[in-house]
C-alpha cells in the first residue's frame, strides 16, 4: 500500500496544536511559521519569534519538532529560529524616530542600580540579537559612558549626531558631549531641550527596543521625556528596603500620571550569597515583590548583590559580559527575557502590528 504523501496542509494542521504560551495563540494562527518546505520525507521551515530574547525559545521549538514529526511519513525535522519584533503601534512620527519600542528604566531614590539594570538588560537583548539603543536621560549625573566602556561618540554626519557603539548597542549620553567632571546646572526647558534633540538630532539605526535610563526621582526628565517620546512601558527598579519602597512607589505613581504602562518591578541587591551557600539579607526581604503585588504589576524578579556587579560598571564591562553565567547575569538575562516577552503581548494584544515579513 502507497504511504499518503505529505503536504503542507498536514504539516500546519500539526503545528496548530502547538502554542505560544505567551501570546495565547497557536503558531499558524499568529504567523510564525514561514518558508515551508517538504522535501520526501524531510521539513523544513522557520518559526518566526516575536523577539530574539524569547524566554520560552526551547520550548516552543521543542513542542513544533515534536508536532511535526507526529505526522506519518515525516522522518526529519530542519528548525530555523528567528525573529521580528512587533512595533508597538505608537506613533513617533513626528520624530522620525526608527524605534519600535521604548522602555523606561526609573526609580524613586539613587543608589538602587536603575543604570545597572538599564545597562544589562540592553546589553542582554543585544546578545540575544535585538537591535538595541541606550539612552542616558539622567542629564545631571550621566553614568551610562563609564558603565559601558565609551568615552566619545563618532565623528557627526552633517545633519546629526552619532551614537557610540559599543556590545552591540547605540548609546547616546550628555556625558559624551561635555567634559569630564563638567556640572550641567540647567533649569527644566535646557534639559526638555537635551532630551529633545537625543532623540531628533542623533542618527539612531533602526531599533527594536530603546532602553532609557532615567534619573532617580520624579522630576523634570520623565515628564520632558513622555511629552517627546511614546513609551511602550516603565520599569520601577527599588531596593528590599521599607525606605526605597516609598520612594519606588512614587515612581510607579509619576508613571501612572503620565499613562506610561508599567511593565514591572525589579529587586536589585535582593540577597548575598554567603560561602555556605546560605543568604543574607542585607537591605531586608520581599519588598519588590510586595511593591508588584499592591501596585497590580508583574513582578520581574530579583538581583542577588554581587561585587562583579560593581567591578564592570566601573571597568565598562558590564557584568552579563564578563562572567555571563553568575547568578546575577542570569537575574539580568531573565528579567530583558521577560520584558521583551511582555512588549511582545502588548504589541500584539494591541492590534496595531504591522504583518510579519521576511527578507533573505
Amino acid at each position: 500500500m502507497m504511504a499518503e504523501k505529505l503536504t503542507k496542509e498536514k504539516i500546519l494542521e500539526a503545528l496548530r496544536q502547538v502554542q505560544e504560551p505567551e501570546l495565547r495563540n497557536d503558531l499558524v494562527s499568529l504567523n510564525m511559521i514561514q518558508d515551508l518546505e517538504i522535501k520526501g520525507d524531510l521539513v523544513q521551515f522557520r518559526i518566526i519569534l516575536t523577539t530574539p530574547a524569547c524566554p520560552l525559545r526551547s520550548k516552543i521549538e521543542g513542542e513544533a519538532r515534536a508536532a511535526v514529526l507526529s505526522v506519518p511519513g515525516v522522518r526529519d525535522v530542519v528548525i530555523k529560529m528567528d525573529s521580528n519584533v512587533p512595533n508597538d503601534g505608537r506613533s513617533r512620527g513626528l520624530l522620525q524616530l526608527p524605534i519600535r519600542n521604548a522602555v523606561a528604566i526609573a526609580s524613586g531614590k539613587g543608589g538602587v542600580g536603575k543604570s545597572t539594570v538599564a545597562v544589562n538588560v540592553a546589553v542582554a537583548l543585544a546578545q540575544a540579537g535585538a537591535r538595541v539603543g541606550l539612552m542616558d536621560a539622567d542629564i545631571y549625573g550621566p553614568n551610562i559612558p563609564t558603565m559601558m566602556g565609551v568615552d566619545k561618540l563618532p565623528p557627526p554626519t552633517k545633519e546629526k549626531l552619532v551614537p557610540a557603539k559599543a556590545y552591540g548597542v547605540q548609546v547616546m549620553s550628555i556625558g559624551l558631549l561635555v567634559k569630564p567632571d563638567q556640572p550641567l546646572i540647567w533649569r527644566g526647558p535646557m534639559l526638555h531641550s537635551a532630551i529633545r534633540q537625543f532623540l531628533s538630532d542623533v542618527e539612531w539605526d533602526e531599533l527594536d527596543y530603546l532602553i532609557v535610563d532615567l534619573p532617580p526621582g520624579t522630576g523634570d526628565a520623565a515628564l520632558s521625556l513622555t511629552q517627546s517620546l511614546p513609551l511602550s512601558g516603565g520599569i520601577i527598579v527599588t531596593l528590599p528596603q521599607h525606605v526605597s519602597l516609598e520612594d519606588a512607589r512614587r515612581g510607579m505613581e509619576m508613571f501612572r500620571q503620565l499613562n506610561v504602562p508599567i511593565l514591572g518591578v525589579v529587586e536589585n541587591m535582593s540577597y548575598l550569597e554567603l560561602p555556605d551557600g546560605s543568604r543574607m539579607d542585607i537591605f531586608g526581604s520581599g519588598g519588590g515583590e510586595q511593591l508588584a503585588k499592591e501596585g497590580g504589576v508583574q513582578f520581574l524578579g530579583t538581583i542577588p548583590i554581587d561585587a562583579k556587579v560593581r567591578v564592570g560598571g566601573d571597568s565598562g564591562k558590564p557584568v552579563i559580559i564578563v562572567d555571563p553565567t553568575s547568578p546575577a547575569s542570569c537575574a539580568l538575562r531573565g528579567i530583558a527575557e521577560v520584558i521583551a516577552a511582555k512588549i511582545s503581548v502588548a504589541a500584539i494584544e494591541s492590534n496595531t502590528v504591522v504583518p510579519i515579513t521576511i527578507v533573505e
